[in-house]
């Protein structure tokens, strides 16, 4: 069985295994249930590697982990050390069977998901650990490949994701949808797939500037989320429409070379349409309610990209606004920077120039490669090639990944 095929299928399999088996063993048994899914997938690589892949591989994962769950019931040593409703099942097969099955029912195994994602942010765990768990129980990355995407160690991702798992065996059951921490549980989960897909739209890896693998769990999360009425909101709309707009300009972000181009050089003529009108209806039907979030704004200002058919005839001028209205509601060094960069874009290079020096408290820019070539950039548009190869060459001291340290010895070469 090719390696692709099987990497698929654990990334979109094994969070909805995970749920279905928590509510089989319950939350506090969360080990138990990885097991299993663990043992189904090992079981599907021995019996594919000698009979094939079957026509339907998804449907044969989910049996095989549904009658491995019954084997683990019918044992009585298990059932004795992990919990007493275990015995009260095993004791009772007639009962087991139907409670499996209905664990494994399509709708159930939706809600079981939901449930699973906002457990993951619970209000005892920080951001980076909610994140983390998020990406290993609902969408099967390991703590090497967290680790990886968020450029941290490996032991600290196993340590977030080991205490998180302990908050959610602490509560004993799922987080309950009705219940009344709703609202602050669903910013939450939506700040978590914001920075889930940020990561991989504008990650820092040190193997890939674009982690197109993270962007399309945020956007099949997101997507789950949207099933759920009490969730899909005009915010959760906002947030959908902005993760398709940006994914839909994923195509021409890092080429078949691997290659990295920037917005303004993109070929516009291979973002994914039906993504960018997708977002384009999100982002209409996000307007129904009176609150505009960062979510709105950053969803409008990628669609005002999206409109422009070539780089020459965006609005600027309407990009600004929308930018100086995101600095009102979620200021941050990286909003900005790229609000600089629309100011040099709309009134020409002088003023970026100032604007980019203008940014207040620089922070984490102080290690973001994309300021100094920022700042090299309309150094370069306003004939100043010296200063602007000072700036490159400090962009390139950053640089994050080899597509990265490409893109900016190009820049450099424009210098000379």
């Amino acid at each position: 069985m090719p390696a692709e095929l099987s990497e698929h299928l654990f990334r979109r399999e094994s969070g909805r295994m995970v749920a279905a088996l928590t509510r089989v063993f319950g939350v506090h048994n969360l080990a138990l249930a990885e097991d299993v899914v663990q043992d189904a997938f090992c079981r599907a690589l021995e019996v594919w590697r000698m009979r094939g892949v079957p026509e339907n591989p998804s449907a044969w994962l989910m049996a095989a982990a549904r009658n491995r769950a019954l084997d683990v019931l019918r044992r009585e040593r298990t059932a004795r050390a992990y919990a007493p409703e275990l015995g009260r099942l095993r004791e009772d097969e007639w009962a087991a069977a139907p409670a499996i099955d209905q664990a494994f029912a399509e709708h159930t195994i939706r809600d079981e998901q939901l449930r699973m994602m906002f457990s993951c942010c619970h209000p005892r765990l920080a951001e980076e650990a909610q994140v983390a768990l998020i990406l290993n129980l609902l969408c099967g990355f390991g703590a090497g490949e967290i680790a990886a995407a968020f450029l941290t160690g490996r032991a600290g991702v196993e340590k977030r994701i080991s205490r998180g798992k302990k908050v959610l065996a602490g509560s004993r059951r799922l987080f309950d949808l009705a219940g009344e921490a709703f609202e602050p549980r669903l910013d939450a989960v939506r700040r978590a797939l914001y920075l889930l897909f940020s990561e991989g739209y504008h990650g820092a890896s040190a193997d890939a500037p674009v982690r197109a693998e993270l962007c399309a769990e945020a956007l099949r999360l997101v997507a789950l989320l949207r099933e759920l009425p009490a969730a899909a909101t005009p915010a959760t709309d906002a947030l959908a429409a902005l993760m398709c707009l940006h994914a839909a300009r994923l195509p021409a972000r890092l080429d078949a070379a691997g290659e990295l181009h920037p917005l303004v050089e993109q070929d516009r003529a291979s973002w994914d349409t039906r993504l960018a009108a997708e977002g384009l209806a999100l982002l209409e039907r996000s307007a129904a309610g009176a609150e505009v979030t960062a979510y709105h704004v950053e969803a409008a200002i990628a669609a005002a990209h999206a409109a422009a058919p070539r780089v020459e005839q965006t609005d600027w001028r309407a990009i600004v606004s929308l930018y100086d209205r995101l600095m009102e509601i979620a200021p941050s060094p990286v909003v900005a920077l790229s609000r600089a960069i629309a100011i040099g874009q709309r009134d020409g290079p002088e003023r970026g120039v100032d604007a980019l020096r203008a940014i207040a408290g620089l922070g984490r820019l102080s290690r973001y490669p994309f300021h100094a070539a920022a700042l090299g950039e309309m150094e370069l548009r306003r004939g100043q090639p010296a200063a602007a190869r000072a700036h490159f060459g400090a962009a390139l001291a950053l640089a994050r990944n080899d597509a990265e340290r490409r893109f900016l010895a190009r820049r450099l070469e424009r210098c000379a």
